[in-house]
């Protein structure tokens, strides 16, 4: 089975935001995603509403929770209180019950999530969150670096799945580091396997990256928005989602 493809809207609601009224139609786009083969759709609500806001939220979950093969993913901060229309990151996914929610530990003044979470500091604070969710039944992943003690300790909080942030590995992208940092990934994907953890990864994965990242071990699923919404640009929506698969199922 080949990589999944879940197609992260959040910049496709950044545009719609720079004006007012709803163009471009994020669940609109939404479907036109499915329709070309992405199998499942990634939101990330940040109190802020900058791009995503908490009415996309509950309407994708309507639009995609009936369909069952498809997957909805929500991710963010699990610690983000309510503010205004935002009800709250938990309260939030207690309400839609995605399929999977993805923790990152990212904040308001952050232009986009740059890390993984420091388990060694947080665990106390995040294990009983993951056990809260998942007795809601969905399936919780961590935003994680490629650290062995800290893909051990995903482990120990009760995870059952990490994230691993590409963005270095984006960076290192055809520099004399790409080898090494893609290595430390691979690793890193090694170590999940062996602890029985789940596989994703996301973010700045493209496609000139990506048929490489994709040879990584055990990886479930990618999530991509970014990259993919610029090629969409050139492309159009559904050829940028067809691009990315194929990749993906070739590898």
């Amino acid at each position: 089975m080949s990589t999944a493809l879940s197609v992260n809207l959040n910049k496709i609601a950044l545009i719609r935001n720079s004006r007012e009224g709803n163009y471009p139609d994020v669940i609109a786009h939404a479907r036109t995603c499915i329709e070309h083969g992405a199998n499942g759709i990634t939101v990330h609500p940040r109190p802020d509403q900058r791009h995503i806001r908490t009415g996309d939220v509950r309407e994708l979950s309507s639009l995609l929770l009936p369909l069952g093969d498809l997957e909805f993913n929500v991710e963010g901060n699990p610690f983000a209180p309510p503010r205004g229309s935002y009800p709250g990151f938990i309260s939030l996914v207690e309400e839609v019950r995605p399929d999977q929610c993805t923790l990152v530990p990212d904040s308001d003044n952050q232009l986009t999530s740059d890390h993984g979470f420091d388990l060694t500091r947080s665990a106390d604070q995040v294990a009983p969150i993951i056990e809260h969710l998942k007795s809601l039944g969905i399936r919780v992943s961590l935003f994680m670096d490629p650290i062995e003690e800290q893909i051990r300790l995903a482990k120990e909080v009760g995870a059952d799945r990490i994230e691993l942030y590409t963005g270095p590995y984006a960076a290192a992208w055809g520099t004399q580091q790409q080898e090494e940092v893609f290595q430390q990934h691979y690793r890193a994907a090694e170590l999940a396997m062996e602890l029985g953890l789940g596989l994703n990864a996301g973010h700045d994965l493209n496609l000139k990256n990506l048929a490489m990242y994709a040879t990584i071990p055990g990886l479930l699923e990618v999530s991509i928005g970014h990259a993919l919404t610029v090629d969409a640009i050139a492309m159009g929506l559904g050829n940028a989602v067809e691009a990315y698969k194929k990749i993906l199922t070739s590898a």
